[in-house]
């Protein structure tokens, strides 16, 4: 029976894909998670916990000397880093946990491969805000584009990237990096857009929209997002950068309007705020790559996500 190592897997993508991996595979999942102000032990069910499969340590992926001894007494052969600080809006008010967790918590992991011999892939969860940003004319972005990260939180996920890519290039170990666009789904912290805005419209209060709203983000379903790194585990080219978005740009505005109109909301509720620093204006990814290697392609539909997720 294989093992999993999954890091993170208290938090939003981490949960969704024990999940997804434990409906789909008779593995072994190891979680393990520092169990911050983003983690829940709720994410995870109870059949799973239950199951005799699943085995939550609560480490910090700094953690090297624990997270060694668990890697090798289990034979561990996939690593998935879903372990971050992801919310542009913290890394603006203090970038150092986010280049402590996602910086020096990925070099940490990655030092296992030196001494683990199980690991047969090491997998590295990454996001398409290490491109930087799109004007409306400008084409998705590619596993070519350049990295051009414009707040703390991408340019500490960009660092972790290229130090994957080192650890390939120069030690030849099994790495594979993902980079997906904006996810929305069950689990997600009330911090982030969606459940900010569906939360705030049932409850009566304002929506926060930064600026003019006119701000575009490609949206994937979270489902969709643990299905694109599945097929990338087990599919994708050692060394390789596979981009998971959902072919679906909406602006910031449109979606509040959206989740409003779903929940029979007027749009007085909407109140436009002062502009979020360095805020990236368009996100869009390429999806050719993966959907020509690997033959994945999203599945949920925009507004039926929401629907199901509200």
């Amino acid at each position: 029976m294989k093992s999993v190592l999954v890091t993170g897997g208290l938090g939003f993508i981490g949960s969704n894909f024990i999940k997804y991996i434990f409906d789909k595979y008779d593995y072994n999942i190891f979680n393990v998670d520092a169990k911050t102000y983003a983690a829940n032990y709720n994410n995870i069910s109870e059949e799973i916990n239950r199951s005799g499969r699943y085995y939550l340590s609560l480490y910090d992926i700094n953690s090297t000397k624990d997270i060694k001894r668990l890697v090798q007494k289990n034979n561990i052969n996939y690593i998935v880093n879903f372990a971050a600080e992801s919310h542009v809006d913290n890394s603006i008010n203090d970038s150092t946990p986010f280049i402590r967790t996602n910086i020096n918590g990925t070099h940490s992991l990655l030092t296992l491969l030196h001494d683990c011999p199980s690991i047969e892939k090491y997998l590295q969860v990454s996001t398409d805000e290490v491109y930087g940003s799109l004007t409306e004319e400008d084409n998705p972005f590619t596993e070519n584009t350049p990295l051009q990260a414009n707040s703390p939180y991408s340019a500490s996920k960009a660092s972790a990237d290229l130090l994957c890519r080192s650890f390939y290039e120069t030690f030849g170990y099994p790495i594979l990096i993902t980079r997906c666009s904006n996810n929305y789904g069950p689990n997600q912290h009330q911090e982030k857009l969606i459940p900010l805005m569906i939360k705030n419209a049932k409850e009566g209060k304002k929506l926060p929209v930064y600026g003019d709203g006119r701000n575009i983000r490609d949206w994937i379903h979270v489902f969709d997002h643990c299905s694109g790194i599945d097929a990338v585990l087990h599919g994708g080219k050692i060394g390789e950068v596979y981009n998971i978005g959902g072919k679906n740009e909406v602006r910031n505005i449109d979606i509040v309007k959206t989740i409003l109109k779903l929940l029979d909301k007027g749009e007085d509720q909407i109140e436009f705020v002062k502009d979020r620093l360095g805020h990236d204006w368009r996100y869009a990814i390429d999806n050719s790559k993966i959907q020509n290697e690997l033959n994945w392609f999203p599945s949920v539909n925009f507004e039926d996500g929401l629907k199901q997720l509200i």
